[in-house]
């Protein structure tokens, strides 16, 4: 059984250390280690990929818990094959409908073999969309729509979340937040083709480039660079010469975003692909 185990905590010597020999004790083997120190931050993050028997693995969640009353550490265990069959979503929006709408029919339809578990927005504008689904909603902005990141996680947890798909939530993810939940469990919708329009403006961008040609891009969200170019899906559209970028703007939010995520999101939970070591990779299933 594959399992993804994340740290964070206060920056202190030999963190890893208990963790470490732990698995290692337990007869697991590691696949994948990734160690952050931010000296400015003083902040310590680990991602810890192992393969163990699957009796381990509520024995090692429970170990993992302990260890981290003691290090002060913020420890996460996961593993994609727990709920492989249905796992639980949550999907992050802010104004435009169309990307959170489409994974929503997508997991009715059954296209997406997965529960939405909560609508999370930094805005209340799409708390209709929740209750038109009846799923749970959470706001975790202000007045001003800046967004509570640390209110954001324990909505995760509360609701025990296997990914978070960003569909097209309008606010950059503080790497705490990425380290937490890396490994593969965040999902992004960026608006533009990558990595040649990144940025929050890349129809506008491109249209400057005199492109003809418009597209999204489905990739997972890493902590070192969260709006990195991890590409689990492209979709493109075409357009003739002297398109107006508004009518470009409304065919790109209207049909190819949504297009572009929801094949995204399937093949992650299809397990057709994966991340390894910052690469997509299609996974052996």
């Amino acid at each position: 059984m594959e399992v993804i185990i994340t740290a964070l905590g206060p920056d202190n010597a030999g963190l890893a250390d208990p963790i470490i020999h732990h698995v290692t004790g337990r007869g697991a083997r590691i696949a994948e280690i990734q160690m952050y120190d931010h000296d400015e931050e003083q902040l310590f993050a680990m991602l810890c990929r192992i393969d163990i028997n699957p009796n381990e693995f509520e024995p090692l969640k429970d170990a993992m818990r302990q260890i981290g009353q003691h290090t002060k550490l913020a420890i996460r265990v996961w593993s994609s094959e727990y709920r492989a069959k249905n796992p639980r979503l949550a999907v992050a929006c802010t104004f435009i409908e169309h990307t959170p709408r489409a994974v929503l029919q997508a997991v009715k339809e059954k296209l997406i073999a997965a529960e939405v578990s909560v609508l999370i927005s930094n805005r209340k504008k799409l708390e209709t969309l929740a209750k038109e689904f009846g799923v749970p909603f959470r706001m975790i902005g202000n007045e001003k729509g800046s967004a509570n990141d640390t209110e954001m996680v324990e909505v995760l947890d509360e609701f025990d979340v296997d990914y978070l798909i960003l569909a097209r939530y309008m606010r950059i993810l503080p790497a705490s937040t990425c380290w937490q939940f890396a490994g593969g469990r965040i999902i992004n919708l960026h608006h533009g083709l990558l990595p040649g329009f990144p940025g929050f403006r890349p129809y506008h961008d491109a249209h400057n480039a005199r492109m003809l040609t418009f597209g999204a891009t489905c990739h997972f969200i890493i902590p070192e660079l969260d709006a990195g170019n991890q590409t689990i899906n492209q979709q493109t559209f075409a357009v003739s010469p002297g398109t107006p970028l508004d009518k470009i703007i409304q065919t790109g939010e209207t049909d190819n975003e949504p297009k572009c995520l929801t094949e995204g999101v399937r093949r992650v939970i299809d397990r057709e692909v994966c991340l390894r070591f910052h690469r997509v990779v299609a996974r052996d299933r």
